[in-house]
């Protein structure tokens, strides 16, 4: 009999669960509180529970389903983890250090087939969903790493902005996200928490009807259906007439700001009259909406991409500013490591590769 990831049950599916099989309801709160504020990595561990309940736990669900492959670390604090999976697959997650806090950025699937023509992420496509459990480890490895460094330091943020697209794996993240804001857990604020996609509108819609006070932040990287869809095929099924529907529904539901993603690619998104088309793009939102700008990671393979110059950010920046929209240019991290979101997974499986070869 497989096994599933003992992190993969919100609080009230590990209740039911436990009622389900013969468990009185206080075990699930004993249970959880081992798992999260303890942080036991055994179920021999959890001392107060009785016998036959462990061995239930430990004939249907497992603690590890990744281990450590790699580990980098950045001059600035950032570390990036390759974790490698049951299955053999290789995920990223990120450990980076913010003003505010500690923010872990994780991956929601291995590979990801929305394909996008300057990410790293999407140069291996989908290989599979992850698992919720999966997700959720990922925090837990990172925490457990900064429980050992023995500092008292806590994962305060998150960013669902890793390999793969999010919305794409609805359910196993929503589930990820109930179990990251439960307040008998590592109780992560939901307004800590921020979640990326690349567009898919239908789930846009969903996600708002959740009303679940989790930040949303859009791939938008384009002022024009041209552009988008030249850098972005999910444009030809999701255009940005009907992104934008589905912006204003996500506002006038949650009465909550919303991000739009936008990575300066040199002279071919990052002129001034793609700053001002952008600006009046977006004029109508400007109240609850605003503009991170990305400089671009340069990633080998998408050798037909450069970074921006300064005086290129700087001019889109100002060029926004003046129109009254809102906008940051995006505070850098890991870029003297593999900085581009798949950048380390996909040099590791070349290298896996060659040496089949």
């Amino acid at each position: 009999m497989s096994k599933q990831s003992i992190y993969g049950l919100t609080f009230e599916q590990l209740t039911s669960w436990l009622l389900e099989h013969g468990h009185k309801k206080f075990r699930a709160s004993q249970v959880w509180d081992w798992l999260y504020q303890k942080r036991v990595t055994t179920f021999s561990e959890m001392t107060n529970i009785n016998k036959e309940c462990l061995q239930l736990l430990e004939e249907h669900f497992e603690f590890q389903t990744l281990t450590e492959h790699i580990k980098q670390e950045s001059a600035d604090g950032t570390i990036k983890f390759l974790f490698k999976l049951n299955d053999g697959n290789l995920i990223e997650t990120v450990l980076m250090r913010q003003k505010y806090g500690l923010s872990v950025c994780v991956t929601t699937q291995v590979g990801c087939n929305i394909g996008c023509s300057f990410c790293a992420s999407g140069l291996l496509t989908k290989d599979r969903d992850l698992s919720s459990g999966e997700i959720v480890e990922q925090i837990m490895k990172v925490q457990l790493y900064l429980d050992s460094v023995g500092k008292g330091e806590r994962v305060s943020h998150i960013v669902i902005m890793g390999i793969g697209e999010p919305f794409d794996n609805f359910e196993n993240m929503v589930d990820f996200l109930d179990i990251m804001k439960d307040q008998k857990g590592l109780a992560i604020g939901a307004r800590h928490i921020t979640v990326s996609t690349s567009g898919l509108v239908n789930k846009i819609y969903e996600f708002a009807d959740l009303q679940s006070q989790v930040n949303l932040a859009i791939s938008l990287h384009a002022p024009n259906d041209e552009l988008r869809t030249r850098i972005m095929k999910i444009n030809r099924a999701y255009p940005i007439k009907k992104l934008m529907e589905a912006i204003d529904y996500y506002i006038e539901k949650t009465n909550r700001r919303i991000t739009l993603e936008y990575i300066l690619l040199k002279d071919v998104n990052d002129h001034k009259e793609h700053a001002l088309e952008l600006a009046e793009l977006i004029a109508d939102k400007r109240k609850l909406a605003y503009v991170n700008l990305i400089p671009y990671n340069p990633v080998s393979e998408h050798s037909q991409y450069q970074r921006s110059t300064k005086e290129a950010i700087r001019t889109f920046y100002d060029t926004l500013k003046k129109k009254g929209i809102n906008c940051v240019v995006r505070m850098e991290h890991g870029t003297d490591i593999d900085a581009a979101c798949g950048q380390l997974r996909s040099k590791q499986m070349k290298k896996k590769q060659k040496q089949k070869v």
